[in-house]
């Protein structure tokens, strides 16, 4: 999943939200003495519902979307699709904890906007455990750390995605042809491994992260969005023509490849980061909770689609992209580059946040005369990290489900619930409400230990069907 954050350039505090463009709270908010008197102020340049639902929107749809077809298939064609509804509905109702606590801690603490961080923080503040009092910084602490690794998961998964659909193209360039209804299996040719098509973007990524300005990366983020558009809509027209019959697919898969299923399920629902800086930065944020429920229907009505009727479409021949199973003519080809450019631009948006967190702190240690030189040389640091994380890890669908399973489960379900309770239980919560918050915590670390055991165990030693549909993705 992609999830681009919303952030202004003064506010150096990347975790999850943004303040108001002059780095001060609006006018009126100080004269607030009681937490009656609060309100919740827009901001005079803030945007709209349209533009927050299509915030929403990109901040839920990226390469995770397309891993939700092999996704379907580890879970089998009747449990895949119920459990990704499942996943959905709690995912949102984690979404409206976040928003719900954050409001909480506005209003006791008179201030304009608290973040991710800020809200697990103070949480731990108003704990009855003693101890959670006292280390409540360390909450803010694990937000950064689990953002940072998300964000630098999704790059090294676009090193990897760009990279496997960069190959079957020029792989399969001589074959390519005109007619799109033959559907033969063109004649691959010798080409570099997929290692070395990640190694060769790396300088190009490195050009790209030395843009620092979000202005200027909101340009490419329009060309990411135009250029993904374009490829979903043609992906969809493809699958949904000559739908075989399902009966013969699998109605549960076998219990040890779910966990794989949930890593990629939860990878491409994690969209919990933008909530609190898209509400924070709309006009009307008391509208918020409406368009977070209509834009989460429609990514998940997206996500049930795409991942049922691309399973039913490909069976068992179905790869870890999408992508990598549309016919080798030239119009689906330029499906995959142009997602594949859109996955290009959206690496900067992605960068951004751990950047941001990582190099103010570490220039700050050296003399002004090296800040640039310093700067640039973590930003290039960072991004040979992720490359070379692809590069051993050059499996698409491990690298997903890895990544899901390890960062995106914390912040998406396990946090959320325990925050809840943190923050409602001194002041009377029903039972009710604490089983079901420990529940969706507990199957939340569930999967976190679950997912990350087998996508690890996939990743050392590959099970025949896995390597099979690895041989013939590279």
């Amino acid at each position: 999943m992609s999830t681009r954050r919303l952030r202004s350039e003064d506010y150096n505090d990347y975790s999850s939200t943004e303040v108001t463009p002059d780095g001060s709270p609006p006018e009126g908010l100080s004269s607030f003495s009681t937490p009656s008197s609060y309100q919740r102020f827009g901001e005079t340049n803030g945007t709209t519902w349209l533009q927050t639902l299509i915030h929403v929107l990109k901040g839920n749809i990226g390469t995770g979307l397309l891993g939700l077809p092999l996704a379907v298939k580890n879970a089998g064609i009747v449990m895949g699709p119920i459990s990704l509804l499942v996943i959905g509905i709690i995912a949102v109702h984690c979404m409206h904890i976040l928003v719900k606590c954050a409001h909480h801690f506005c209003t006791k603490h008179q201030k304009q906007f608290v973040d991710y961080g800020d809200a697990v923080m103070y949480g731990l503040e108003a704990s009855p455990i003693a101890w959670l009092r006292t280390h409540s910084i360390w909450g803010r602490y694990l937000i950064v750390f689990f953002l940072i690794v998300t964000q630098l998961g999704f790059c090294c998964v676009y090193f990897v995605f760009i990279a496997d659909n960069l190959k079957q193209v020029i792989s399969a360039a001589n074959g390519t042809t005109n007619n799109c209804n033959a559907n033969e299996t063109a004649l691959l040719a010798p080409t570099m491994d997929s290692r070395l098509y990640i190694l060769s973007l790396l300088p190009f990524m490195v050009l790209l992260v030395f843009i620092q300005s979000l202005r200027v990366l909101s340009i490419f983020s329009m060309l990411a969005n135009l250029a993904m558009f374009c490829s979903l809509i043609m992906i969809y027209q493809y699958i949904v023509r000559d739908i075989p019959d399902p009966s013969h697919l699998p109605l549960i898969a076998r219990w040890k490849t779910y966990p794989l299923f949930f890593g990629t399920a939860i990878f491409a629902f994690e969209g919990i980061g933008v909530v609190l800086p898209l509400e924070n930065k709309m006009k009307k944020p008391h509208q918020f909770p409406i368009i977070l429920y209509v834009g989460m229907i429609i990514v998940t009505i997206l996500y049930l689609t795409l991942g049922t009727l691309g399973y039913i479409h490909f069976g068992a021949d179905i790869r870890a992209s999408i992508t990598l199973n549309l016919p080798n003519c030239w119009l689906y080809q330029s499906v995959k580059l142009l997602y594949s450019i859109g996955i290009f631009f959206s690496y900067a948006l992605q960068f951004y946040v751990p950047a941001e967190i990582i190099i103010p702190a570490a220039v700050a240690q050296v003399p002004e005369r090296w800040a640039l030189w310093t700067n640039l040389l973590l930003r290039t640091c960072l991004v040979c990290v992720t490359c070379l994380l692809a590069i051993l890890i050059p499996r698409l669908d491990v690298v997903i489900s890895l990544v899901g399973s390890v960062s995106s489960s914390a912040l998406a379900l396990i946090i959320p619930p325990l925050l809840e309770i943190t923050t409602y239980y001194s002041e009377g919560m029903h039972p009710v409400t604490i089983a079901k918050d420990v529940l969706i915590s507990f199957m939340g670390f569930a999967g976190f230990v679950v997912g990350t055991y087998e996508s690890l165990f996939e990743l050392i030693a590959p099970s025949v069907f896995s390597a099979n549909a690895t041989s013939a993705s590279h």
